[in-house]
């Protein structure tokens, strides 16, 4: 069940809003000031956050930049102005979508739904990486070349999903050590990753890699790159 944390000072509009939700089986929460919608984002977690601009002490705007801070909860603003640059602010500031008030309940419960669709797609999409035939499933932490699975070890998976995961970008060998290995900056002894790439290589070619390889930049560290087709 999603939950989801209305932020708004009105509480006719805080008791409307969590009838229409729950008959459509969402959680909720209701707080009635920014400082405490920003304790309910920390403590509760929130799937989604409506919140009205118009808030007594910390206004819409200032709560979303710090939930910005600490959570990437899609937020959905309520405004009752007409000042057409308030929904500009509020997707500058970090807003997801926004309603402007008098609002139909039902069109706010369609746009939660939208917005989680958005959120829940493009979470399943950061979750794999597609480049040419190659298929890497972190939640899995499965790596497949066309039809058929490649078995890696965990750190040249590590290895693997952190050159993919950022393509044309190169990656020192330091920062690789520090980041998959946990080794500190002075570790200097760059065999263990020259060697992990090298296995890394010989599975990717031996199971018919194509559209996308993996490049030493001497000196430097590795990355990975996209062939143009």
């Amino acid at each position: 069940m999603s939950q989801i944390l209305i932020v708004d000072d009105d509480p006719q509009v805080c008791e409307l809003l969590t009838m229409y939700l729950v008959e459509e089986h969402f959680g909720v929460a209701a707080v009635h000031d920014g400082h405490a919608a920003i304790a309910a984002a920390k403590c509760g977690a929130p799937d989604l956050i409506i919140l009205d601009i118009m808030l007594p002490g910390l206004d819409g705007y200032e709560v979303c930049r710090q939930i910005r801070s600490f959570s990437e909860s899609p937020v959905l603003f309520l405004t009752a102005r007409d000042d057409e640059s308030d929904p500009i602010i509020g997707l500058e500031v970090g807003a997801d979508d926004y309603v402007t008030k008098p609002f139909n309940p039902r069109e706010v419960v369609a746009r939660v739904k939208a917005v989680l669709r958005r959120q829940r797609r493009s979470s399943e999409a950061a979750r794999r990486i597609h480049m040419g035939n190659l298929v890497l499933d972190q939640e899995a932490r499965e790596t497949a070349v066309g039809a058929g699975v490649v078995r890696l070890t965990q750190k040249e998976f590590d290895i693997l999903w952190l050159l993919a995961s950022h393509p044309r970008v190169v990656h020192a060998r330091d920062k690789i050590l520090q980041q998959i290995w946990g080794y500190d900056e002075d570790y200097t002894d760059y065999r263990t990753i020259d060697t992990h790439v090298k296995h890394l290589r010989k599975k990717l070619s031996d199971a018919g890699l194509a559209g996308c390889r993996v490049d030493t930049v001497w000196g430097i560290g590795y990355r990975m790159v996209p062939e143009e087709t």
